[in-house]
């Protein structure tokens, strides 16, 4: 039975359905209904469900008390369901869920009236071994393979270490599923529905139709296997608003440009307009909001209309994929922001690293660390009850025995130095999820905490990746890893030279924001140089 307040909101977001003319020929109508007799369909004992959103990707309509909706049909647009957060979707056959239908602008009248939707009852169960109030969300960006040695990779690097060794409710991947490799879609997805959680993507320009003449058509492709390129699901206190925002511009620059088009900018204003103010809102794309490279990746005007109309919603979070870096990015006013507190940006670092290029490991896995020496692996997001958002970044396959490297941060330091020289050498501290404002420490040989000196310059461990690959005769890997860039996650702490000859210990500390102190070890030795 249906809550009081639940039908007084079904009525409120009925009326369009009511609204439009039944003799309306661009119109799709059909149920949402509970499953409950385990066939395909809707069967007799399946009941409707009240004041579902149902989206054809600009217009928002709710069912009403029998689970019924009317929609208009709007050409190359899936119509889709918006999951309620006490509700979970039914798997399709790919694996994926089952909340989208194209129908043809030329279906027939029949066709167009039974468009149903099923859904579950209750929430996702909680993992055994889930500790934490609230939920969490697997954060996967870049997988961008380009066969099935890349796609072999994925397998072995990124899904298998964590198949039932997480506690998501869902997972997420913000573009560049493929290397232009449009075909790959249906075995990527044989991997990662491995993980057991409803997956949602969106499109990156890798994911474009390869010869796409202008950005209307430019994911014909992608459609056809993932559905809405814009659309919502919710799930507990958090709402998540997934965007395609690559902008295909053929013949100008790189070809494409961050933005969002006019039917966008629509379902955003409805989906806002009916959002309670204190859940969690969550935007998932592949470009990045902000400029990168010293010029505008991201459309300004977009950027401005957008920050318009999230300004106002207390509780939000951006992540985004796309540059093979990783870094929190805030949005003040010199950004266009004109909200309350910053908006905080999460660029998540790609699971593919830089392309899965680099030496080899012993399991033939490419190193993948990115530019800014961030290893491959994929971010978690936690969202707590109250709305509260925490984050983490798990690099893949972290080794066991490596004490330099960890969760949290890779260390590099001289395995050598001279007794007594001007010390002009430091350790090196790659924060993976650090910014301006973490706090960094390190002592050496359980002395004094100093603090550690943010620098943005290329990580040193890197950079011996670099000078290796320019040694080394042959290729040591399919592709070399890429030019060190300056990191914007990077702490120095000068090694003292003026201790006794012998080995050295260096503790370093780094104070995440949401996962408290972490910490990694290296060492380093001093030697008497002989006499001249």
């Amino acid at each position: 039975m249906h809550s009081v307040s639940t039908l007084l909101l079904a009525c409120a977001f009925a009326a369009p359905v009511a609204a439009v003319p039944a003799a309306m020929a661009s119109t799709v109508s059909g149920h949402v209904y509970l499953e409950r007799d385990g066939r395909a369909g809707r069967g007799p004992g399946d009941p409707g469900v009240a004041a579902v959103a149902v989206s054809n990707g600009s217009d928002i309509v709710r069912t009403d008390a029998q689970g019924r909706y009317t929609i208009p049909l709007v050409a190359g647009q899936a119509v889709f369901v918006v999951k309620p957060a006490a509700h979970r979707f039914i798997a399709g056959a790919d694996g994926l869920p089952a909340f989208w239908r194209r129908i043809p602008a030329t279906a027939h009248a029949s066709e167009r009236a039974g468009v149903d939707f099923g859904l579950l009852e209750g929430a996702l169960p909680a993992a055994p071994a889930k500790s934490m109030d609230g939920f969490q969300v697997l954060l996967f960006t870049d997988t961008q393979v380009k066969g099935t040695r890349d796609i072999d990779y994925y397998r072995r690097d990124i899904v298998e270490p964590i198949i039932g060794r997480h506690d998501a409710a869902l997972g997420m991947t913000l573009g560049d599923l493929v290397d232009d490799e449009i075909q790959l879609y249906p075995a990527l997805n044989a991997v990662t529905t491995r993980l057991g959680v409803p997956w949602f993507h969106v499109p990156g320009n890798h994911d474009v139709d390869p010869g796409a003449t202008g950005d209307a058509a430019s994911l014909a492709s992608w459609k056809a296997v993932y559905g809405p390129d814009t659309y919502a699901v919710e799930e507990g206190n958090a709402a998540f608003v997934f965007l395609d925002d690559v902008v295909v511009q053929p013949g100008t620059g790189p070809g494409y440009i961050g933005g969002l088009r006019e039917d966008q900018f629509r379902f955003i204003e409805n989906y806002l307009a009916q959002l309670p103010p204190g859940r969690l809102l969550v935007l998932g794309m592949h470009i990045p909001v902000f400029d990168t490279g010293g010029r505008e990746t991201f459309r300004a005007a977009d950027r401005a209309r957008l920050f318009a109309l999230l300004k106002d919603h207390p509780r939000l979070l951006l992540l985004s994929g796309h540059s093979h870096h990783q870094q929190h990015y805030w949005h003040t006013a010199r950004d266009g922001w004109q909200g309350a507190a910053p908006l905080h940006e999460y660029n998540v670092g790609a699971a593919c690293g830089a392309f899965w290029s680099g030496a080899p490991d012993a399991a033939g896995i490419p190193d993948a660390t990115m530019a800014d020496g961030t290893p491959n692996g994929y971010g978690l997001l936690s969202v707590h009850d109250d709305g509260g958002y925490a984050l983490a970044f798990h690099p893949a396959r972290v080794p066991a025995a490596a004490p330099a490297f960890n969760q949290a941060m890779a260390l590099h330091a001289p395995r050598v130095l001279r007794r007594g020289a001007y010390p002009a050498w430091g350790v090196f501290a790659n924060v993976f999820m650090g910014d301006a404002d973490t706090r960094v420490e390190y002592r050496i040989d359980g002395g004094q905490w100093k603090p550690m000196r943010r620098v943005e310059r290329a990580d040193p461990r890197l950079l011996v990746e670099n000078v290796a690959d320019d040694l080394a005769t042959p290729l040591r890997g399919f592709d070399r890893s890429p030019e060190a860039v300056d990191s914007t996650h990077l702490w120095r702490g000068a090694l003292a030279t003026d201790l006794a000859t012998g080995e050295h210990r260096v503790e370093v500390r780094a104070f995440d924001r949401w996962q408290g102190e972490a910490t990694a070890t290296t060492s380093y030795t001093l030697q008497d140089a002989g006499a001249d």
